[in-house]
């Protein structure tokens, strides 16, 4: 993702002044920070949460991509209201699947009171993603329990439970990513479905992001990117 973003960033005239890797975790600093209009922040459930509060203590604007770090998030967001910072998650950047989660909450509300459908969710990665279900995969759950009250809770295995939704997870290359919801009954079914076909477009969005929040405080997320609103 780091490498493509790069490509896209500087496709769209951006310069990239700093890249941290594993090589060199210690540049990520308040030094080479105050030099950063906009940190893009693509790495792991391990690493995510201090690479976040390294930037906000350096009031640099941060968009982060990284999933399974969700239980700091209201931490982050505290700080960022308490240190005037500007912060940005998305579970996915990609302007489509942004569109998919406007779909997927629509239709689990036009499902509610039809409980002959069976309702479950399918997504598919590639072997080097590190969580599993995907953050996207976790957002579609939850707007699904938000939004229809067949189900009380997701889990991550096939799973006879009439309270309970499935996600079904599988890790194939070089797969960039594929997020399916169906709606089963004995006589039809309906399914929403988004395929991805290369990683650009999650690169897009994420460097958009990074555009949409430079000069703003505040904490921000996709919807107000692309001006869906609340």
């Amino acid at each position: 993702m780091g490498k493509t973003i790069e490509k896209v960033a500087l496709e769209r005239g951006h310069n990239i002044r700093l890249k941290i890797d594993l090589d060199n975790i210690s540049d990520l600093n308040a030094t080479n920070l105050k030099h950063i209009d906009v940190a893009i922040e693509f790495t792991g459930p391990h690493t995510a949460f201090d690479n976040v509060m390294k930037c906000l203590d350096s009031n640099t604007p941060i968009v982060c991509g990284s999933t399974g770090w969700l239980e700091h998030l209201s931490a982050v967001e505290k700080k960022c209201i308490e240190t005037g910072g500007s912060f940005l998650y998305a579970s996915n950047f990609s302007v489509g699947v942004n569109i998919f989660f406007e779909v997927n909450k629509k239709l689990a509300q036009l499902m509610v009171g039809h409980s002959q459908y069976e309702i479950s969710i399918k997504e598919i990665h590639h072997t080097q993603k590190k969580d599993a279900p995907s953050g996207t995969a976790i957002t579609i759950a939850e707007q699904i329990l938000a939004n229809n009250a067949n189900k009380t809770k997701w889990v991550n295995h096939e799973t006879n439970d009439p309270d309970s939704l499935p996600i079904i997870s599988e890790r194939i290359d070089p797969y960039p990513g594929l997020h399916e919801v169906t709606y089963r009954s004995t006589v039809d079914e309906i399914s929403i479905v988004h395929n991805a076909h290369s990683r650009d477009g999650f690169a897009l969005g994420a460097v958009l992001a990074a555009e949409f929040i430079a000069g703003k405080k505040g904490v921000f997320s996709m919807k107000d990117v692309l001006g869906f609103g609340n």
